[in-house]
């Protein structure tokens, strides 16, 4: 059994302990009303984009010549893997589910004879895969001295990727973050970028047709060479968005975990103290007993 003093500084630990994740709490509910204005007002460009390619891409699709970021190299051998996490913890499950998403993928990829490779965006997402996938990982892209994500960020590692693809590495690329819904809500997502799989929606699909009319729209110049130039954009775009969403689940996932760290706190402060005072009582009974003892045999 512990003394009272060892309760004592338990206790006073746990205290401690609190204050950190009380504060870590109100941090991350402050970074994330910015982070979310942020994520939702990049969704509808994002979707926008979405519809004006796949609109493009009904009529040049089937285009002897078409862009190969739109219809693929022919081949899907090798695949690209980008894990998008954070380069922190202390945010509940979050990196953990983007990387499980992403390690089945690999595991499934491997075992039907493809070659993956993984870019990974966050150390987070490294941490998470180097003991299975050490050997694909081809590099970390670490944001930790980011304060705020921009545009540039996503457009360096667009245009590493798509240099990528110039040279021939990889067949298809696919981008994993989590979608934001809400504080206690974030989805983990896959989304394929080379080559884009777009639906009239504006969101990025499975290809599928969609059966409903389409507006006519011309274009000028032709559609080919609108696409030449709004593909590599696209991949841009749809990585800052991905980087977005992921800013505001990582706050929200760590405010929801912070808040469950202090509550466990709470109870482990008020079990130790109800130890604490029970061992103090019995200790001065005990006393009381020796002293009483101790007179009677006077």
């Amino acid at each position: 059994m512990a003394s009272l003093k060892d309760l004592r500084n338990r206790i006073a630990s746990v205290k401690a302990t609190q204050k950190i994740t009380k504060a870590m709490q109100m941090v991350a509910a402050a970074k994330l009303r910015r982070a979310q204005e942020a994520a939702e007002a990049a969704r509808p460009y994002a979707e926008r984009m979405g519809t004006v390619l796949a609109n493009l891409a009904r009529r040049v699709g089937e285009v002897p010549g078409a862009p190969k970021l739109l219809v693929g190299t022919g081949s899907d051998q090798t695949h690209l893997l980008i894990v998008a996490t954070a380069d922190r913890g202390l945010c509940g499950g979050f990196n953990a589910n983007i990387a499980r998403i992403a390690r089945e993928d690999a595991s499934r990829l491997l075992r039907e004879g493809k070659t993956v490779h993984i870019l990974c965006v966050g150390t987070k997402g490294e941490a998470a895969l180097k003991r299975d996938f050490e050997s694909h990982i081809l590099d970390t892209v670490s944001l930790k001295d980011v304060k705020r994500v921009a545009f540039t960020h996503a457009h360096e590692i667009a245009g590493r990727v798509l240099a990528m693809f110039d040279a021939g590495e990889f067949d298809v690329a696919t981008l994993y973050y989590a979608r934001f819904e809400s504080v206690i809500s974030q989805v983990p997502t896959r989304l394929q970028l080379i080559p884009a799989r777009l639906t009239e929606d504006g969101e990025h699909g499975e290809g599928e047709e969609d059966a409903g009319p389409t507006a006519a729209y011309e274009y000028e110049p032709e559609e080919a060479e609108i696409l030449r130039d709004l593909l590599p954009r696209n991949v841009a775009t749809q990585v800052f968005r991905a980087l977005l969403e992921n800013a505001a689940s990582e706050q929200g996932a760590r405010m929801t975990a912070m808040d469950n760290a202090t509550r466990n706190a709470g109870e482990m402060i008020d079990k130790l103290t109800l130890s604490y005072n029970r061992q103090r009582q019995a200790q001065i009974t005990k006393e009381l007993i020796e002293i009483i003892s101790g007179a009677e045999a006077l």
